[in-house]
């Protein structure tokens, strides 16, 4: 090869790598690191009177403080309580302070919740009401030095706990995430913050959700989507199961819920696999009175699915010789069974875990989401999550 040819294809070799580079920063304008693989997002729970300063932010991308509510159609700190215990806004500082130990850390606030979802309607009704919103969510975000925003609408026409619900939800939801988008973008570009404002939903995991929302139009304006996918069954249901398998269960009815399913149905909706985060639940369901066929697997009990944290499953029941760990293999889930008790415990551990995080890389998901850092403060699961998302290989 002459020299002129070799001069030409070192140029065509630069072009190629500036590209690159170029593309990855393009990535992360609204502030996903370009350094960071795959999507780790803990919620992180208000109301469960914690040390916040102790979480483990080198395992963590971002953290969504839970919750703020919408009162009088702003999204504004509300310090009266969830489960009768009072909220801080002392937490967001507490919480903007470990970016020291992880500089890449995103802090966001998740509006709305079970709880607080009850004045959403109204709040995207107008389009005077959504330019309110959108100004006290931006407003929200600057106030405490947050990087974003995640709106959790439990559910958009739909009850929920009770709310106030329409059938124009399904529109009014795309154009309130939009009136956000703009908003907050418009905020970046005045204070010339180049990474711009995270703008994340997080979604129902079943076909009514996909049914009453307009996902293939509302993505465009987020940044990514974090799935709820646990509860499948859960404290409505008498019936025992699981409540995040990742394949369906060959001992469910044929119209039971997994992962695989939930996350199709957005696929389906129009939403690009790299923008979804896989929800992973660090508590689990308990059942009490279970007929013993099958082990309680799939069966009827006295009480409904209550729910019981991992470090209680840990450091009570896995230590307890009662109950005894088996796999189903069909959906790749574990659970408990005390036979003495008729206890059945639906539940998370790292071979799941692994499972998860293996589908989760082949199918090109972005990320993991879960359901709540103090639920499991050992970090045991967090741990697994972290290992399995960052394996050179893939498991087949």
């Amino acid at each position: 090869m002459n020299r002129l040819k070799i001069f030409f294809v070192l140029v065509l070799i630069a072009q190629l790598l500036i590209m690159c580079r170029n593309n990855n920063k393009a990535a992360g304008r609204h502030g996903i690191s370009e350094n960071v693989n795959y999507r780790i997002i803990g919620y992180v729970a208000g109301y469960r009177d914690f040390d916040f300063s102790a979480i483990d932010a080198s395992k963590l991308t971002h953290i969504n403080y839970a919750f703020s509510n919408v009162i009088d159609g702003k999204v504004m700190f509300d310090t009266s309580g969830i489960d009768e215990t009072s909220l801080s806004s002392d937490d967001l500082i507490t919480l903007g302070r470990l970016r020291q130990k992880n500089p890449d850390l995103k802090i966001l606030v998740s509006v709305g919740g079970w709880t607080w979802s009850g004045n959403f309607s109204d709040a995207a009704l107008t389009e005077d009401s959504r330019s309110r919103f959108a100004v006290s969510a931006a407003g929200f975000v600057e106030r405490y030095n947050l990087d974003g925003i995640d709106i959790d609408w439990e559910y958009p026409n739909q009850t929920g706990a009770g709310n106030i619900y329409r059938a124009e939800d399904r529109e009014n939801f795309t154009l309130l995430l939009r009136a956000v988008r703009e908003r907050l973008d418009e905020m970046a570009d005045e204070q010339g913050r180049s990474e711009g404002y995270l703008l994340t939903i997080a979604t129902g995991a079943d076909i009514e959700y996909i049914l009453n929302t307009d996902l293939g139009k509302a993505h465009k304006y987020l940044d990514f989507i974090n799935i709820m996918t646990y509860d499948f069954h859960n404290g409505l249901h008498t019936q025992t199961g699981h409540h995040a398998n990742l394949q369906h269960s060959s001992a469910d009815d044929p119209g039971g819920s997994n992962i695989l399913q939930s996350v199709q149905l957005h696929l389906d909706a129009g939403v690009p696999a790299s923008k979804l985060n896989m929800g992973i639940p660090f508590y689990g369901r308990m059942w009490e009175d279970v007929y013993p066929e099958k082990r309680g697997l799939y069966q009827e009990a006295a009480t409904t699915g209550q729910i019981i944290f991992y470090r209680t499953i840990a450091e009570e029941m896995l230590a307890n010789e009662g109950f005894v760990r088996y796999w189903d293999v069909s959906a790749a889930a574990p659970y408990l069974w005390n036979e003495k008790d008729s206890i059945f415990v639906s539940y998370e551990d790292e071979e799941s875990i692994r499972q998860k995080m293996d589908w989760l890389r082949r199918k090109g998901l972005g990320g993991v989401m879960f359901w709540e850092y103090t639920d499991d403060p050992s970090g045991r699961l967090l741990d697994a999550v972290w290992h399995y998302l960052r394996e050179t290989e893939l498991v087949y």
